[in-house]
C-alpha cells in the first residue's frame, strides 16, 4: 500500500522548521528598516552642507565685486567731473576704467556656473552657423554608370587668351602654346606683334616697350637673333646683326647728342674694326677691344691734327706718328698718352710698317660695312611693309613680310 505524501501529518520537527524560518524574515525586514530611518538623517546633512558652501561662495562673490566697484570709482569720477581737462589726461582715465572693468569681469565671470555654462553654449553654436554658412557647399554631380568625361578645349586654332596677370595674346595656338601670327600684350608694359614657335618669339616680330623704346627684326628662340634695328627710349638707334640678344656682327649706333659708330660689335659692345665719329668732330678708324679703342687705329681730330699707330685700352701707346696740321710730325714710342722717345730713322719704318698694317685692316672694315649695308636695307624693307597696308592687322602683315 502506497502512501500519500499530502496526507503526512504533522511531526514536531516540522513545526521547528517552520518557526526559525519565520525568524528570519522578521529579522530581514528589521534590518531594512534600520538603514532606511539611517540614510534620511544622512541626505539632510549633505544637502546642508551645500547650502553652507554655496552661501559662504556667494558672499565672498559680493565682497570681491563691491572691492573692485570702489577701484573703477575714482576713475570714472575724474573722467566724468572734469570734462574740460586735457585730452590725454580723459584718455588716461577712460583707459583705467577700461582696465578696472575688464579686470572685474576675468574675475567674476569665473565665480558665476550659470554665465559660463550659457556663454559655453551659445557663442560656439553661433560660431558654427556664421561658419557654415560662409562656406558655399559644392555642387552634387549624379551620374549613372560610368563616370563623366571632362570636356577637352582644343588646344589649336585662332582665339584670344587672357592670363592671370592682366597679360593678353590673341593670334593663333598649337598644342597650347602660341605657334604662328600673332600679338601679346603686357599688362601696362608693352606689346610684341610677330610670330611664334612653341610660345616663343620666333622669326619677325615689332616689340614695343611703354617707355618708349622699340625693336624691329628677327627673333629666335625669345631672343633677337639676326638683323634688326632698336630705338632706345633715350633716342639712341642700332641697326644692324644680333645675337641671343645682343648686338653681335656689323651695326650702326647712332646716339642722339650727335656721334656716331660704324663697325663690330661683340656682345653688346664695340669690339673688332669700327670707325667712330664724335659729337665734337673727331674721328677714329681702327680696331676695338671690349669698347675701348685698342690695337691699331687712326685718330683724326677736328682741329686738323692726326695720330696713326698703336692704342692701349683708350690711350696713345706703342709705336706711332703725330702729324700736326701745319705737316710736321713726331714719330717713336708712346706711353700713357705721351711720346717717350723721340723719332729717329731706325723706328721710322717701325712705324710706317704699323700703319700699314692697320690701313690693311681697314680695308676688311669696308667690305663688311657693305654687308652690313646690304642686311640693312633689307630690314628696312620689311618694316616699310607694315606702313603701306595698314589696312590689314599687323600681325597678318608681319607674316606676309616673312613669308616674302
Amino acid at each position: 500500500m502506497t502512501q500519500n505524501p499530502l496526507s503526512h501529518s504533522p511531526t514536531p520537527s516540522s513545526f521547528k522548521n517552520r518557526h526559525n524560518h519565520r525568524r528570519r524574515i522578521d529579522r530581514l525586514a528589521l534590518t531594512t528598516s534600520c538603514c532606511t530611518f539611517i540614510a534620511v538623517p544622512f541626505d539632510a546633512q549633505e544637502l546642508g552642507r551645500k547650502l553652507v558652501h554655496h552661501l559662504n561662495r556667494g558672499r565672498l562673490l559680493c565682497f570681491h565685486l563691491r572691492f573692485l566697484v570702489l577701484l573703477a570709482l575714482p576713475s570714472l569720477y575724474f573722467l566724468v567731473s572734469y570734462p574740460r581737462r586735457f585730452l590725454v589726461l580723459n584718455l588716461l582715465a577712460l583707459l583705467a576704467f577700461l582696465l578696472t572693468l575688464w579686470v572685474s569681469l576675468n574675475l567674476a565671470l569665473p565665480r558665476l556656473p550659470s554665465i559660463r555654462l550659457l556663454l559655453a553654449r551659445s557663442l560656439p553654436a553661433k560660431f558654427t552657423r556664421l561658419g557654415s554658412s560662409s562656406i558655399s557647399s559644392k555642387a552634387v554631380v549624379w551620374s549613372i554608370g560610368s563616370k563623366l568625361k571632362s570636356e577637352k578645349k582644343a588646344n589649336s586654332g585662332t582665339w584670344v587668351q587672357v592670363y592671370s596677370n592682366g597679360d593678353v595674346y590673341e593670334g593663333e595656338f598649337h598644342k597650347g602654346k602660341c605657334s604662328g601670327s600673332g600679338v601679346y600684350y603686357y599688362h601696362m608694359k608693352g606689346r610684341y606683334e610677330g610670330d611664334w614657335v612653341d610660345g616663343k618669339y620666333d622669326g619677325y616680330g615689332v616689340e614695343t616697350w611703354a617707355k618708349g623704346s622699340r625693336y624691329r627684326g628677327q627673333y629666335r628662340q625669345g631672343l633677337r637673333h639676326g638683323i634688326g634695328v632698336y630705338r632706345f627710349y633715350t633716342g639712341d638707334v642700332y641697326a644692324g646683326e644680333w645675337s641671343n640678344g645682343q648686338c653681335h656682327g656689323c651695326g650702326v649706333h647712332a646716339c642722339e647728342d650727335g656721334s656716331k659708330y660704324v663697325g663690330e660689335f661683340k656682345w653688346g659692345v664695340k669690339h673688332g674694326l669700327g670707325h667712330y665719329h664724335f659729337r665734337n668732330g673727331d674721328e677714329y678708324f681702327g680696331e676695338y677691344f671690349s669698347d675701348k679703342m685698342h690695337g691699331f687705329g687712326v685718330y683724326q681730330f677736328g682741329n686738323g691734327h692726326r695720330y696713326e699707330g698703336a692704342w692701349h685700352e683708350g690711350r696713345r701707346q706703342g709705336f706711332g706718328t703725330y702729324t700736326f696740321r701745319n705737316g710736321e710730325t713726331q714719330s717713336g714710342h708712346w706711353q700713357n698718352g705721351a711720346l717717350d722717345v723721340l723719332s729717329a730713322q731706325n723706328t721710322r719704318p717701325r712705324v710706317l710698317h704699323a700703319v700699314q698694317v692697320s690701313f690693311m685692316k681697314h680695308g676688311e672694315l669696308l667690305r663688311k660695312l657693305v654687308t652690313l649695308q646690304r642686311l640693312t636695307r633689307e630690314c628696312i624693307k620689311l618694316c616699310q611693309l607694315q606702313t603701306k597696308q595698314p589696312m590689314l592687322p599687323e600681325w597678318w602683315l608681319l607674316k606676309l613680310s616673312r613669308n616674302k
